[in-house]
């Protein structure tokens, strides 16, 4: 009896302990400057000359709760929040339910944030799971909650909400799912909207209108059980047949949404920018967006991806002379999909590493004309482990061909010869000079394209060619304000000169062969296909792969990188390898048009040679085909050199030293 009583009086005393202490944080409140919500939570991200494209939380309509239908009102409370009117920020009972559900069943499905605490979570750009943030959004809930009545805090939760599609508050999504204002919903369109925003990406009736539908009934009838709705009213909501206005126009705005959601990736990383709006007061970004290039590149994927094809898309344009990214495409349909592969993923990169293979070689002696012989060949290295690659379509010359013919037809076989001839480490270290963060085996398929890497990554690396020889970075926000006109963050343009200008223009000259019809002769170009297409001088590398297929060329003013694949790595047809090619030529043509070439100077130290393609020796009289290519001063071809081929046998050799 006197343990138990002892008991009682420690609870008790540590429940006065506990009150006071709440007491004290509520009067420090109190006594705190009253939070500015209205824009606290309004990000506004401006194209490249500073036309506003996209306004976040911080709606762009601020409607009053009266000017919110109550049947809105009543479906979001009793969807996210029964209790809302009643507790304090924190519904204390039913968090204790939900962490008893949770234990018995293992899982997390079960959630207790308020309406308060939800609020408080969209003050901050990120949704970072920490216990430090979980603090910070107890806080910002308890200054909503001593600060201003729960009708504010209804209503600004309800102006910055995100419906999905870019649409934030419910202004804003009444009209663009239904054209009506908020005021106007009925029950059925009510429930609709609010089931969006647990998770718009999957309960947007756009994006999966059974889910949503779904979704919409469960609330109805948890509506009707609470007795808010009648049945005849549930049954009329559920049965009425919604007509989605926003079907009509999302399309067009949804794919700059990949571009939004990568600025938005962008801005989390930047360590000057505060991790809650609340200390700038909503802020300003302002972006390398060119809408011309990213309208070009979205309508070029429209042309060529069309029907009901999971294949996948993904694409970036890029300045090569600052790394500005000025278009950006994460996939065919931001709708169904919001996974964006521009940024979140890595592919296979198949043949468009060999311009890496190659810059290389050149700075290693070889050039225009240094030749190997195409053919079947099985290499030995290591341990007597083998590996023997094979062409395209099985398609040999069975004779030395030229560096030249290698790029141009995309030969396997000389890749690797290379690849062995200089060493295994050569690509790898060459592709982290080009800024390459992906993890390189030094192995004999590496310059195949084995390995995965990231299309912003790749279209980076290109630009170094592109724009004779300085390593960038690629980047989407180049200045950051809050909204008093106050920087927080400008970008910082570093160039670092990496590669040899003289071998830069020669690299870039070798990669037109891919759609030159001079090289016809055995096997054609990889990209002749396209070739009436592009009007400007272009370089251009095609990759293949089983499972993915990418295009990446360049001019001085733009380097355009496209991919295509399934999510699931399924293989591709090689029917569908046209589409990387169109989308490429057509969205870097269009953007060029009316544009005069934008193609290198040749450097003092680059002398042009007309000679055999094929073969790479000087053009003779006899010679059918004749093409002018070019070589550092000193290292042209004469009709006396030797042909830098090898016999099998010396090639074995050469492998087993390396």
């Amino acid at each position: 009896m006197k343990k138990l009583k002892k008991v009682i009086k420690v609870f008790v005393l540590l429940m006065i302990v506990a009150l006071l202490a709440f007491g004290g944080v509520i009067l420090y409140i109190k006594m705190s400057p009253k939070l500015e919500i209205k824009n606290a939570n309004a990000f506004l991200m401006y194209d490249s000359q500073n036309e506003l494209f996209f306004q976040g939380s911080g709606s762009q309509e601020w409607v009053n709760l009266e000017d919110i239908s109550d049947k809105l009102i009543q479906a979001t409370i009793y969807t996210e929040d029964k209790h809302f009117y009643q507790h304090f920020g924190f519904d204390f009972l039913r968090i204790a339910k939900a962490m008893v559900v949770n234990i018995t069943s293992g899982s997390k499905s079960q959630g207790a944030s308020t309406i308060s605490q939800q609020y408080a979570k969209n003050l901050f750009l990120d949704f970072d799971k920490t216990w430090e943030r979980k603090l910070k959004e107890m806080w910002i809930t308890l200054q909503l909650e001593v600060h201003y009545d729960k009708d504010e805090i209804l209503e600004g939760y309800l102006n910055t909400i995100n419906y999905g599609h870019g649409m934030y508050g419910i202004q804003n999504a009444a009209k663009f799912y239904f054209d009506k204002n908020a005021s106007e919903l009925d029950w059925a369109e009510a429930a609709m909207l609010t089931g969006i925003p647990k998770s718009p990406s999957n309960y947007s009736p756009i994006v999966n209108f059974d889910l949503a539908k779904q979704r919409q009934v469960n609330i109805l009838y948890n509506l009707y059980k609470n007795k808010i709705i009648t049945e005849e009213e549930y049954n009329q909501a559920k049965e009425e047949e919604l007509t989605i206005v926003g079907e009509k126009n999302s399309q067009e705005l949804a794919n700059i949404m990949y571009y939004q959601d990568a600025v938005m990736r962008e801005l989390n990383s930047l360590e000057e920018i505060p991790e809650s709006l609340l200390e700038t007061g909503g802020i300003k970004i302002y972006t390398n967006l060119d809408m011309n290039a990213q309208s070009i590149l979205e309508n070029s994927i429209k042309n060529n991806l069309t029907g009901d094809s999971e294949l996948q898309v993904a694409s970036v344009m890029m300045d090569p002379n600052t790394g500005k990214i000025l278009a950006l495409v994460g996939g065919k349909d931001y709708n169904k999909s919001q996974y964006n592969r521009a940024y979140q993923s890595a592919r296979q990169v198949g043949s468009t590493m060999k311009p890496f293979l190659y810059y290389a070689a050149l700075e290693n002696g070889f050039t225009s004309s240094t030749t190997f012989t195409s053919e079947q060949t099985t290499f030995t290295f290591s341990n007597n482990q083998t590996y023997s690659p094979q062409n395209y379509g099985d398609q040999y010359g069975n004779k030395p061909i030229s560096l030249a013919t290698a790029i141009s037809y995309s030969d396997n076989i000389y890749a690797v010869k290379t690849h062995m001839f200089l060493g295994e480490d050569a690509l790898v270290n060459i592709s982290k000079r080009l800024g390459i963060t992906a993890e390189l085996e030094e192995i004999p398929s590496l310059p195949l394209g084995t390995a995965s890497i990231n299309i912003i990554e790749m279209a980076a690396a290109y630009s170094a060619f592109a724009n004779e020889g300085y390593k960038v970075e690629g980047y989407l926000i180049s200045r950051v304000e809050d909204l008093k006109g106050n920087v927080l963050y400008e970008h910082k343009e570093e160039k670092e000169n990496i590669l040899n200008k003289s071998l830069t223009y020669i690299l870039s000259e070798l990669l037109t062969s891919t759609y030159d019809s001079t090289f016809i002769d055995y096997n054609y170009p990889t990209a002749i296909g396209i070739a009436p297409k592009i009007k400007h001088k272009l370089a251009l590398k095609s990759g293949t792969t089983n499972t993915d297929h990418w295009s990446i060329g360049y001019n001085h003013n733009i380097v355009t990188a496209v991919w295509i694949g399934y999510d699931d790595n399924r293989d591709i047809e090689a029917s569908d390898y046209k589409y990387s090619r169109n989308i490429w030529v057509e969205a870097t043509e269009g953007y060029l048009q009316d544009q005069e070439d934008a193609w290198y100077k040749q450097p003092n130290n680059v002398v042009g040679v007309l000679v055999n393609p094929i073969t790479g020796k000087p053009a003779t009289d006899a010679d059918e085909k004749k093409k002018i290519m070019y070589y550092v001063k000193g290292t042209e071809p004469s009709t006396t050199d030797t042909v830098f081929d090898e016999l099998l046998e010396q090639d074995e050799q050469i492998l087993e030293q390396n």
